[in-house]
């Protein structure tokens, strides 16, 4: 992949390069993360789980992904980003192939938990790898673009699964996300690590120990944010079918049709949240994400039934892949030195949260509560996240000082 100039590079190579990040969210979030989310009713119907379980799997999966993001701050420099990405790629694939030869729950908990990490790491360094590299040829505003393969990968996932139920059972329904992972991951896998790329140095020729602390006054409010995010958003996009199952009659549109209005929606997000990042500023242009976010969520609880669903599905479709990227800009603005280390922190935060929402959704839901009322944990964590989102500085006041 030839560039003409680290400062002018030609468009080929910047769609090119986009494309490969975007192709590798969707196959890692798309078809191994988010998948799981439209397959969770089919597999309760099958009797492979029940929904207390699957909240149990999805815990594992995410904390698999808090790992994967933790194992991405330590290994982050380019040379760690050549060698982990290609390995989280296969670990990727051989996990969502053992799905598809196991109804065994203790089998299927340490598949997704593999595959949560190789999905961190991804989600961590791909980005960041495609970040310091439009940095570098002064096109960092394009890096949102690449998060439109969280959005295709809804939409994706949510025809494969749609596509075979009626002739797929149990572990057998996810052979569409194998099928559909090897090509993609491949293709994209390839064009990345051709990328020429050294590390470059924003902190002016000062050493590692006069640098700045990932965590200070400008920083701690972002991640306070950021984790409110994680939460409030887990609910929603693990669990609304199941919820539209519980809530809406037989055949009506939105059993499915709940993730593929939240996919269209996500396609949508990157663009809308770079073009309101530019006009109002990322950090308000942040409040107004957390805003649109709680109603979204708060739908769900207040408007049982198709209106919520539906409000449910297209706010928070297009709100939380805005969420996560106008954060990661505002961080890096803030410590512009940190790359990739800052993303994998804050990657690591938002996973936890995350983490956090399946497990507090089984013990509401194993304490006798609604899975509907549960959402209401959901409410209060973007309450959270939209509260410190206030006191997050704009980088150019926070460097004045």
């Amino acid at each position: 992949m030839a560039v003409t100039s680290p400062s002018s590079p030609r468009p080929i190579d910047l769609f090119t390069v986009l494309a490969a990040g975007a192709t590798l969210l969707l196959v890692t979030h798309g078809l191994g993360r988010f998948i799981y989310t439209p397959l969770l009713p089919y597999l309760v119907d099958d009797g492979v789980l029940t929904a207390g379980q699957g909240a149990a799997i999805a815990t594992w999966n995410y904390l698999g992904y808090l790992l994967g993001a933790l194992l991405a701050i330590r290994f982050h420099t380019i040379d760690h980003i050549r060698r982990l990405l290609p390995a989280s790629l296969l670990v990727h694939l051989l996990t969502t192939l053992a799905m598809t030869q196991t109804d065994n729950l203790t089998a299927i908990s340490g598949a997704r938990l593999l595959n949560g990490i190789a999905n961190g790491i991804v989600f961590v360094q791909a980005p960041a790898l495609i970040l310091e590299w439009l940095v570098l040829r002064n096109r960092a505003t394009l890096s949102g673009h690449l998060y439109i393969g969280v959005g295709l990968g809804l939409l994706l996932s949510s025809g494969l699964v749609s596509f075979s139920a009626g002739w797929l059972e149990g572990g057998e329904r996810w052979w569409p996300a194998v099928i559909f992972s090897i090509p993609l991951a491949w293709w994209a896998t390839t064009r990345l690590l051709r990328l020429k790329l050294a590390m470059h140095d924003d902190s002016g020729g000062r050493s590692a120990h006069t640098r700045s602390p990932l965590f200070d006054r400008a920083s701690v409010p972002l991640f306070l944010s950021y984790a409110g995010a994680g939460l409030g958003y887990i609910l929603p996009m693990t669990f609304l079918p199941l919820l539209a199952r519980q809530q809406l009659p037989d055949e009506h549109w939105l059993l499915d049709g709940a993730w593929f209005v939240a996919a269209m929606a996500t396609i949508l997000s990157p663009s809308l949240w770079n073009f309101l990042g530019s006009r109002l500023g990322d950090i308000r242009a942040l409040r107004l994400n957390f805003l649109i976010q709680l109603a979204g969520v708060l739908a769900a609880v207040v408007l049982p039934g198709a209106l919520g669903m539906g409000l449910c599905a297209m706010l928070v479709g297009s709100t939380f892949v805005g969420t996560v990227m106008l954060t990661q800009r505002i961080g890096r603005a803030l410590h512009p030195h940190q790359g990739p280390r800052l993303s994998a922190a804050m990657v690591s935060v938002y996973g936890f949260t995350q983490m956090a929402g399946p497990w507090l959704t089984k013990q509401w839901l194993d304490g006798g509560g609604s899975l509907t009322t549960a959402f209401g944990i959901g409410v209060a964590a973007l309450a959270f996240g939209l509260l410190f989102a206030f006191f997050v500085p704009r980088p150019a006041d926070w460097h004045s000082t």
